[in-house]
């Protein structure tokens, strides 16, 4: 695949990253208001964290609200989809894009335990974590997305 099809194709992850970061973040805001999480369930309270909060990922696909269960469904593909996205922006060799999309999906990876510790605790902190990381990620993909690429881009860019 030559560079330009490359850097076309991280454009449309990247992009896909971002709508999908904005429909989680809609969804997200819905399950807030509307969707009430049970105290008790698999996987709450655990003294282990990583097992405790697989637990509680398992019930909340297996067993909860629907929009709960879209909600952590879309999560995990986003964990994917960020970590492809960071796979490709290695192979384009661009310390920028790279770093850009490293750190994107920290911040979503991150919103994403967050999420968990909120199933598994149920402490507010956790939910503004899991918001303001996930709106960090937002910002890396959009640069990502709207960076010049190339010394021809940034010329473009520069000129208008």
């Amino acid at each position: 695949m030559d560079t330009p099809t490359k850097i076309a194709a991280m454009r449309r992850q990247a992009f896909g990253a971002v709508a999908l970061i904005c429909v989680q973040a809609g969804l997200g805001m819905f399950v807030n208001l509307f969707v009430s999480i049970p105290r008790r369930h698999a996987g709450s309270q655990p003294s282990e964290f990583f097992g405790g909060s697989f637990r509680s990922v398992l019930w909340t696909i297996s067993h909860g609200a629907i929009a709960l269960a879209i909600h952590a469904v879309l999560g995990l593909l986003l964990a994917i989809m960020v970590i492809t996205i960071v796979a490709r922006a290695l192979s384009l060799g661009c310390r920028a894009v790279t770093t850009w999309s490293v750190l994107g999906a920290l911040f979503a990876i991150g919103a994403g335990f967050n999420g968990a510790s909120f199933l598994d605790y149920h402490h507010d902190v956790s939910s503004f974590l899991m918001t303001t990381l996930a709106l960090g990620s937002l910002l890396c993909y959009a640069i990502v997305l709207y960076m010049p690429w190339t010394a021809k881009d940034a010329e473009i860019t520069l000129s208008t």
